[in-house]
């Protein structure tokens, strides 16, 4: 009796092995995929996505196709920055993404056109538009994963913050300030500016950075060798006002970013053209410029040069005798000075100070900017402060036009034979790359 009844035993066993319901662990998803954090650029596809963004503190996404002309020269610049995120005190990983293939993850986080530069700080997308060079991209981005007001206690992290920061963005240091005060500033200005507060410097730094009693705060334009330096009082509207205008220095020159900038600016330009800005004659003419800056802090002082820029400088009159200064507020109109439509070589320092009271007393000629049907219907359709964006729009339309003509007229004299779509892909290839511009 005891073999039958052994037998059955290992029977029941076997059975209960073979019909017992698969442990928890069994239906469990996998494990999250591990992501070296080594300065390589990952390459997610819809597998993996997911993964990445939530395994992941902080991830640069590059949303490409990879046809597009602006995505292949992004492509090595995020090469070369990738090491320098994945360095920082809080890394940043880069990734990529094709999204003209996995198109329900470009639906998901409306990618409106090629390429998109997302930033996903623990899971949550912020929109990328900074530069898109190696150096100023990594200084961009660094300032997302640093405090909104970082705390220096030393003089030597003054100096070292100061360092940091680099030479792309405004920096604000408040001397004997409660950072309570920058918070809400900070963040709303996070993008665009660094901010600190320090609470251990002595006399030296004090001396350095030009101030003499405190609270004070100090903004420093490192990249233009300028800085300012603000005693109160320190209620909430006047912090910002002085944040605001100290976004740009006195006195810049004209480029792209500088004209996006100038979308929030209520202040006024006093733009100088010259031929170019790098000669020893223009040079001079700048430096004369920035003298006039402080005793004029209503206004702004820009320099641009034919050579740089012509496609911009030429808005405010084609041949016309350089140097020549007017004064522009962001519309369709800019103003000349009766007298001193063009500067002379001697004395430039007098005929400044002329120009500047003549514009101020109103000796004033009006004038059309470039293209005033169109920038006519611009202002009926989208109001003034959206004008410095429309130039921008303008300057890029003139740049392409001027490049096809120039593609039509070498293939003719080469006799070749080249289709209409062709012939646009490829000056879309060849056009200048912007950092606002996007492929649909």
């Amino acid at each position: 009796m005891q073999r039958p009844r052994l037998l059955l035993l290992l029977l029941l066993t076997v059975a209960v092995t073979i019909w017992s319901p698969p442990s928890i662990g069994a239906f469990a998803s996998p494990p999250p995929a591990e992501f070296p954090v080594d300065g390589t650029v990952l390459e997610l596809d819809d597998s993996n996505f997911d993964d990445a963004i939530a395994s992941i503190d902080n991830v640069l996404v590059d949303f490409y196709a990879p046809w597009c002309g602006h995505c292949k020269r992004l492509s090595p610049v995020l090469d070369v920055a990738a090491p320098m995120l994945a360095q920082l005190d809080t890394p940043i990983v880069v990734a990529k993404l094709d999204a003209d293939k996995y198109t329900d993850i470009r639906d998901r986080y409306d990618i409106p056109g090629y390429p998109t530069l997302k930033l996903f700080m623990h899971g949550v997308p912020v929109d990328y538009d900074g530069p898109r060079q190696a150096e100023s991209l990594v200084k961009h981005l660094t300032k997302f994963v640093v405090p909104d007001v970082s705390l220096l206690e030393s003089d030597s992290a003054v100096d070292n913050f100061v360092q940091t920061a680099g030479k792309h963005f405004p920096i604000f240091i408040g001397f004997g300030l409660n950072e309570t005060l920058l918070g809400e500033l900070a963040e709303k200005y996070k993008k665009k500016s660094w901010f600190a507060v320090a609470r251990g410097f002595s006399e030296k730094v004090m001396v350095k950075y030009d101030f003499d009693s405190v609270p004070a705060l100090v903004s420093i334009h490192p990249g233009h060798d300028e800085q300012h330096v603000f005693y109160g009082p320190f209620e909430e509207d006047f912090l910002e006002e002085y944040i605001r205008q100290n976004q740009l220095p006195l006195s810049f020159p004209m480029t792209i970013d500088a004209l996006k900038q100038l979308g929030d600016e209520k202040r006024k330009v006093v733009l100088t053209i010259v031929d170019d800005t790098s000669d020893e004659k223009s040079l001079k003419l700048i430096k004369t410029l920035k003298a006039a800056t402080s005793t004029n802090r209503d206004l702004l002082f820009s320099y641009v040069g034919v050579k740089q820029w012509a496609e911009f400088a030429v808005s405010f009159g084609e041949n016309t005798k350089l140097p020549r200064m007017v004064v522009w507020g962001g519309t369709e109109e800019y103003f000349l000075v009766k007298g001193l439509e063009s500067l002379d070589e001697d004395d430039q320092e007098s005929q400044i100070s002329r120009f500047l009271e003549g514009y101020r007393t109103g000796r004033t000629i009006k004038m059309k900017l470039g293209a005033p049907s169109v920038m006519g219907v611009m202002k009926s359709l989208f109001g003034l402060r959206t004008l410095y964006t429309i130039v921008v729009i303008l300057v890029a339309l003139v740049m392409l036009i001027k490049r096809v003509a120039r593609d039509k007229a070498s293939k003719k004299t080469e006799g070749e034979t080249v289709n209409a779509g062709v012939s646009e892909s490829k000056s879309e290839d060849n056009k200048e790359y912007r950092p606002e511009d996007k492929e649909d």
